[in-house]
């Protein structure tokens, strides 16, 4: 009997391959969390696709609103502007302030509801923006954290399978694994076509271009 696997998705090319990696050996429930994020229609449009492309029914979208609220990052405050290029030096200004612990904190109280035995994360240290609560430190506190705040005989592990790869490498092991990449939505700043200019879309161009992958988001005709 399979095991069941929380997995969250956001949407984009990274939760796509991870969700891709889960569909192998786990049941499934998928995840999505919107936050007041600028793209969130767009975002919430790529999760429902996912989620049909691998037959899941099992999804709970969850809505955070009061992060816009507080605010803090340029993906909640259109009155800041969203960097453009490549990562610069230092925590860019679309961090959302501690934003991952909300997500696996709703993930680990469906998970525990649910009885399932893994969350997974598409969390990357190596190669992305450099958020702190991306990092491994952040994923092995986190797991501390479930353990000692869930029943005693929950058995439930955040597992981010991405943390050390390079984005090139995510592309090429969705494309082995037949990852939909062009269901999925990265930029941070346009729901109709990607700008091609913020630093979501900068990325995604270049591990693409270093994986000799054509992007169907922006190769396909028309685009």
């Amino acid at each position: 009997m399979r095991e069941l696997a929380v997995v969250l998705v956001s949407g984009g090319m990274d939760s796509c391959v991870v969700l891709a990696l889960a569909a192998r050996d786990h049941d499934l429930a998928l995840l999505h969390v919107t936050y007041g994020q600028r793209t969130w229609r767009r975002e919430l449009q790529s999760f429902h696709a996912l989620a049909d492309h691998y037959g899941v029914s099992r999804r709970l979208v969850a809505s955070i609103g009061y992060l816009r609220e507080i605010g803090g990052s340029s993906l909640l405050d259109e009155r800041l502007p969203v960097p453009e290029g490549p990562p610069g030096r230092g925590i860019p200004s679309t961090y959302v302030p501690f934003r991952n612990a909300h997500l696996l904190a709703i993930a680990a109280s469906w998970g525990e509801v649910m009885g399932a035995r893994r969350i997974f994360f598409g969390a990357m240290e190596e190669d992305s923006s450099g958020y702190p609560d991306c990092r491994e430190a952040f994923v092995q506190a986190f797991n501390r954290l479930v353990e000692v705040g869930t029943r005693p005989e929950t058995r439930l592990e955040v597992v981010a399978p991405l943390l050390h790869l390079r984005k090139s490498e995510v592309v090429r092991l969705g494309v082995e694994l037949g990852a939909p990449f062009e269901l999925t939505w990265s930029c941070y700043q346009r729901e109709d076509r990607p700008c091609g200019r913020c630093e979501s879309c900068v990325l995604r161009a270049r591990a693409f271009r270093e994986a000799g992958v054509p992007d169907p988001l922006t190769s396909a005709p028309g685009r």
